[in-house]
């Protein structure tokens, strides 16, 4: 009699089981679905509020302009496009200059803001239309202003995304802030001039990490000045420019974490007392 006894004891740690493995299955799949989507509806509503707001106010910009051949308008992607652009639109920016500077601030914010590729187009084409002067002051105020904006929506949405797509990235950038706390300017301003890390992740993740905005808003506004000015300066040659990648080659990058590294200096040297 003992025999029917074990196979019903079995059963019933096969039944066991397979519900046990059921809601493992089930808790893995909440997790995987949690992992692709790191806002919570609020969140969600909340950056999707944020965006509306400001697309209806770049529309109501652009609606207070004077009449253009909007279908020869486009966000560039490639060099040759963004010649066409400056071609068409120099006629323009010379007619109506204040509607377009207004324009093109408008465009470079709000694509700073939510972090839409194209920034460096933009760059190069003031520095076409503009100079170097004019060129680097518009560029290092809108992408200042961008960088600002992305900060405070980061604050208000960003913990769960940031962590979510960079989270070894994000540990590094915290233990890094820690240890640098007392010269924090020069290591943001080290930051922004070098290309250490990308922009796009610094302004998302400094308000995560607890950088004061102060910090952040200087450090981004005298950071971001020589990059600015090569970017610019090469909008001057646009013909003779073949691709992006020509802006930022082997010698202007060594230029770059030189001034980084007499900003940084400060920072290690004192760092060096301590450890003695």
């Amino acid at each position: 009699m003992a025999a029917p006894r074990n196979l019903v004891g079995d059963a019933g740690r096969l039944l066991r089981d397979e519900e046990s493995a059921k809601e493992d299955d089930w808790s893995a799949g909440k997790k995987l679905k949690s992992e692709r989507f790191p806002l919570t509806r609020w969140e969600f509503a909340a950056a999707l509020g944020v965006f509306v707001v400001f697309s209806t106010g770049l529309i109501c910009v652009y609606l207070t302009m004077p009449a253009a051949e909007y279908g020869k308008l486009k966000l560039p992607r490639t060099i040759a496009d963004l010649r066409l652009l400056k071609d068409h639109l120099a006629t323009y920016a010379k007619d109506y200059p204040a509607q377009f500077i207004l324009g093109y601030c408008s465009t470079y914010i709000f694509m700073q803001t939510f972090m839409i590729p194209g920034t460096i187009f933009m760059s190069l084409l003031a520095g076409a239309l503009f100079g170097v002067i004019r060129g680097l002051l518009l560029v290092v105020f809108n992408a200042t202003a961008g960088a600002s904006s992305c900060f405070f929506l980061s604050k208000l949405i960003g913990r769960p995304l940031v962590s979510w797509l960079w989270p070894e990235k994000l540990r590094f950038f915290q233990a890094e802030i820690a240890k640098r706390r007392e010269k924090l300017l020069n290591y943001m301003l080290f930051l922004r001039i070098t290309p250490t890390l990308p922009n796009l992740f610094i302004n998302l993740a400094s308000p995560i990490v607890d950088i004061p905005f102060h910090v952040f808003f200087l450090a981004t506004f005298i950071g971001l000045i020589p990059a600015s000015y090569i970017t610019v300066r090469a909008g001057l040659a646009l013909g003779e420019l073949k691709s992006v990648k020509d802006l930022y080659d082997f010698k202007t990058l060594v230029v770059l974490f030189l001034i980084g590294s007499v900003i940084i200096f400060p920072t290690l040297l004192k760092r060096k007392r301590i450890y003695e």
